[in-house]
Protein backbone atom coordinates (compact mmCIF):
# COMPACT_ATOMS: atom_id res chain seq x y z
CA UNK A 1 0.00 0.00 0.00
CA UNK A 2 2.63 2.35 0.91
CA UNK A 3 3.84 2.27 -2.65
CA UNK A 4 1.26 4.17 -3.97
CA UNK A 5 0.60 6.46 -0.75
CA UNK A 6 0.79 9.32 -3.24
CA UNK A 7 -2.60 8.39 -4.85
CA UNK A 8 -3.80 7.68 -1.47
CA UNK A 9 -2.97 10.64 0.24
CA UNK A 10 -4.92 12.54 -3.06
CA UNK A 11 -7.47 10.23 -2.49
CA UNK A 12 -8.44 11.03 1.41
CA UNK A 13 -9.37 13.81 3.58
CA UNK A 14 -7.14 12.47 6.84
CA UNK A 15 -3.82 12.27 7.31
CA UNK A 16 -1.89 9.38 6.06
CA UNK A 17 0.63 7.84 8.23
CA UNK A 18 3.53 6.78 6.08
CA UNK A 19 5.30 3.36 7.61
CA UNK A 20 8.84 4.62 5.71
CA UNK A 21 8.61 8.55 7.18
CA UNK A 22 8.06 6.70 10.54
CA UNK A 23 10.69 4.69 10.29
CA UNK A 24 12.91 7.88 9.37
CA UNK A 25 11.53 9.94 12.32
CA UNK A 26 12.54 7.27 14.43
CA UNK A 27 15.98 6.67 13.05
CA UNK A 28 16.32 10.10 12.84
CA UNK A 29 15.66 10.79 16.72
CA UNK A 30 18.47 7.99 17.02
CA UNK A 31 20.67 10.17 15.15
CA UNK A 32 21.39 7.29 12.34
CA UNK A 33 22.61 8.30 8.59
CA UNK A 34 22.94 5.15 7.45
CA UNK A 35 20.50 2.09 7.96
CA UNK A 36 20.53 -1.55 6.38
CA UNK A 37 17.21 -2.86 5.28
CA UNK A 38 16.16 -5.58 5.46
CA UNK A 39 12.84 -7.46 4.38
CA UNK A 40 11.24 -9.07 1.34
CA UNK A 41 13.26 -9.13 -2.12
CA UNK A 42 10.37 -7.01 -3.16
CA UNK A 43 10.75 -4.30 -0.18
CA UNK A 44 14.73 -4.20 -0.47
CA UNK A 45 15.03 -4.24 -3.88
CA UNK A 46 12.42 -2.18 -5.10
CA UNK A 47 13.71 1.52 -4.67
CA UNK A 48 10.16 3.02 -3.07
CA UNK A 49 11.90 2.22 0.71
CA UNK A 50 15.15 3.71 -0.18
CA UNK A 51 14.10 6.16 -2.05
CA UNK A 52 11.44 7.94 0.68
CA UNK A 53 14.52 7.33 3.10
CA UNK A 54 16.57 9.27 1.17
CA UNK A 55 14.56 12.42 1.13
CA UNK A 56 14.78 12.27 5.07
CA UNK A 57 18.63 12.19 4.39
CA UNK A 58 19.29 9.01 5.40
CA UNK A 59 21.28 6.48 3.06
CA UNK A 60 20.41 2.72 2.96
CA UNK A 61 22.62 -0.44 2.54
CA UNK A 62 20.89 -3.82 1.30
CA UNK A 63 22.31 -7.07 1.50
CA UNK A 64 24.83 -8.64 -1.38
CA UNK A 65 22.40 -10.72 -3.82
CA UNK A 66 22.98 -14.24 -1.72
CA UNK A 67 21.98 -12.65 1.79
CA UNK A 68 18.74 -10.63 0.11
CA UNK A 69 17.59 -14.63 -1.37
CA UNK A 70 18.44 -15.80 2.23
CA UNK A 71 16.25 -12.84 4.19
CA UNK A 72 13.25 -13.11 1.50
CA UNK A 73 13.49 -17.15 1.68
CA UNK A 74 13.37 -17.32 5.63
CA UNK A 75 10.53 -15.14 5.47
CA UNK A 76 8.34 -16.98 3.04
CA UNK A 77 9.26 -20.62 3.48
CA UNK A 78 9.33 -20.40 7.55
CA UNK A 79 8.64 -17.55 9.41
CA UNK A 80 4.84 -16.98 7.74
CA UNK A 81 3.96 -20.72 8.32
CA UNK A 82 5.51 -20.59 11.95
CA UNK A 83 8.69 -22.08 11.81
CA UNK A 84 11.36 -20.34 13.24
CA UNK A 85 15.03 -22.24 13.22
CA UNK A 86 18.15 -20.98 15.22
CA UNK A 87 19.77 -21.69 11.90
CA UNK A 88 18.39 -18.81 10.18
CA UNK A 89 18.28 -16.33 13.28
CA UNK A 90 22.21 -17.31 12.98
CA UNK A 91 22.17 -16.41 9.55
CA UNK A 92 20.17 -13.25 9.29
CA UNK A 93 22.73 -11.86 12.34
CA UNK A 94 25.43 -12.91 9.84
CA UNK A 95 23.93 -10.59 7.06
CA UNK A 96 22.89 -7.91 9.48
CA UNK A 97 27.04 -7.81 10.43
CA UNK A 98 27.47 -7.47 6.69
CA UNK A 99 25.70 -4.90 6.35
CA UNK A 100 26.66 -2.95 9.28
CA UNK A 101 30.20 -3.88 7.77
CA UNK A 102 29.01 -2.21 4.64
CA UNK A 103 28.19 1.58 6.65
CA UNK A 104 24.97 0.80 8.12
CA UNK A 105 24.60 2.05 11.84
CA UNK A 106 21.31 0.71 12.43
CA UNK A 107 18.32 -1.89 10.82
CA UNK A 108 15.29 -1.29 9.65
CA UNK A 109 13.56 -4.48 10.47
CA UNK A 110 10.98 -3.77 6.89
CA UNK A 111 8.67 -7.16 7.23
CA UNK A 112 7.10 -7.89 10.53
CA UNK A 113 7.50 -11.13 10.48
CA UNK A 114 11.17 -10.77 10.99
CA UNK A 115 10.71 -9.77 14.45
CA UNK A 116 10.27 -13.36 15.23
CA UNK A 117 14.10 -14.20 15.02
CA UNK A 118 15.84 -10.52 15.46
CA UNK A 119 15.03 -8.39 17.86
CA UNK A 120 17.47 -5.50 19.67
CA UNK A 121 19.21 -7.92 21.82
CA UNK A 122 20.50 -10.10 18.69
CA UNK A 123 21.54 -7.17 16.78
CA UNK A 124 25.19 -4.94 17.25
CA UNK A 125 23.23 -2.14 15.91
CA UNK A 126 19.90 -0.61 17.05
CA UNK A 127 17.23 -2.10 15.07
CA UNK A 128 13.64 -0.20 13.80
CA UNK A 129 10.97 -2.86 13.58
CA UNK A 130 8.64 -1.15 11.26
CA UNK A 131 5.27 -2.27 12.73
CA UNK A 132 6.10 -0.89 16.38
CA UNK A 133 6.81 2.43 14.96
CA UNK A 134 3.87 2.57 12.53
CA UNK A 135 1.36 1.52 14.98
CA UNK A 136 2.79 4.36 17.59
CA UNK A 137 3.13 6.89 14.16
CA UNK A 138 -0.32 6.15 13.80
CA UNK A 139 -1.87 6.45 17.71
CA UNK A 140 0.24 9.59 18.13
CA UNK A 141 -1.41 11.16 14.98
CA UNK A 142 -4.86 9.90 15.72
CA UNK A 143 -4.57 11.26 19.61
CA UNK A 144 -2.90 14.57 18.36
CA UNK A 145 -4.35 15.27 15.37
CA UNK A 146 -0.41 15.55 13.87
CA UNK A 147 -0.39 16.79 10.32
CA UNK A 148 3.02 15.90 10.59
CA UNK A 149 1.54 12.65 9.78
CA UNK A 150 1.15 13.50 6.06
CA UNK A 151 4.31 12.81 4.22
Amino acid sequence: MHIVSDQIEAAISVPFVHIVDSAAEAISRAGLRTVGLLGTAFTMERRFYRDRLTKHGIATVIPNADDRRAVHSVIYDELVHGIIRGESRDRYREVIERVVAAGAEGIILGCTEIELLISSEGSPVPVFPTTAIHVDAALSAAEDGSSSARA
